[in-house]
């Protein structure tokens, strides 16, 4: 009897996204396949070859990533080791198989200038060495697997790993005041609303080999700044008293790498493409805050 099941790779099956794809609904015959640091070095051509010889998979996803955007300034190679070198081997080796590849992407690729929401089509220009590797990674992808899609977020929440909802209940319960940049705009996102987009993708792109293909937003409906962002998470949250939450500019907060005063990024193409329509960011940060308080009461 053949063999029925499909296998799908995703890299990365710590982070946030990850943790999220492997929570979320699959088909029964989709089996994932999530190697941990140790199994499976994205920047070692070896180390994908022995794992695609182990496993016929039919798609894999890419949200892997180096994130540290301030420390990327000065570890230039490492950044490009894992968001560009990784996805250009695993372009190549999905290539070669025959399979799709979905890459996590970044709203730092733009430089945050534009007026309003990016679209796909918009001019790209990375202010700092993570954004540029993230771009760097686009481009192996798209060149690399002409069954690619890359998917653009931005702002990713969850109740897993660091991040700055958790990081504003945690310096929120401690602090009476705190301090918030207000001249940064984008769209709070939930990783677990990114990886139901991803499923829904990779299904398609899996079952239809002229499904789309090309570069593609997602993120939760609506904006926000991150002052506002933290607004909102004090006045839904009930486990402390709020904090007094100030306006700051970006100036009065520097950073070794420039942010995108502008993040926001327009989902007209996947809702065209792929029937993926993002719920606005107050409801999916209700659903996480809900996940965090039920931790803590188990």
């Amino acid at each position: 009897m053949a063999d029925t099941v499909r296998h799908v790779l995703i890299t990365g099956g710590a982070g946030q996204v990850g943790l999220e794809l492997m929570r979320a609904r699959w088909p029964d015959d989709v089996r994932l396949h999530a190697p941990t640091r140790d199994e499976l070095d994205l920047t070692d051509a070896d180390s994908i070859t022995r794992l695609f010889q182990a496993t016929p998979f039919a798609a894999v996803i890419n949200p892997a990533a180096y994130t540290a955007v301030d420390k990327a300034e000065d570890d230039v190679a490492a950044a490009f080791a894992v968001n560009a070198i990784g996805p250009a081997l695993l372009a190549e080796a999905t290539q070669r198989a025959g399979i799709p590849l979905i890459h996590v992407s970044t709203d730092y690729v733009f430089d945050g200038s534009a007026p309003g929401a990016y679209d796909e089509s918009d001019p790209v220009a990375p202010l700092g060495v993570y954004g540029a590797s993230k771009l760097a990674g686009e481009l192996a992808v798209r060149s690399g697997n002409p069954r690619s899609v890359v998917l653009r977020t931005a702002w990713v929440f969850s109740a897993h790993r660091a991040n700055f909802l958790k990081t504003m209940l945690r310096v929120g319960a401690q602090n009476p005041t705190l301090r918030v940049v207000a001249d940064q705009r984008g769209c709070p996102t939930s990783a677990a609303d990114i990886a139901e987009a991803l499923v829904t993708i990779a299904l398609r792109t899996m079952n239809d080999p002229s499904a789309p293909n090309g570069t593609y937003h997602f993120v939760n409906s609506g904006e926000a700044t991150w002052h506002e962002f933290a607004a909102r998470i004090f006045a839904e949250q009930t486990a402390f008293t709020p904090p007094v939450v100030d306006a700051i500019t970006t100036a009065d907060y520097p950073t070794r790498a420039r942010r995108p005063a502008n993040s926001r990024l327009a989902t007209a193409r996947i809702t065209r493409d792929f029937g993926v329509r993002p719920r606005p960011w107050e409801e999916a940060m209700r659903d996480v805050l809900a996940e965090l308080k039920a931790e803590t009461t188990r």
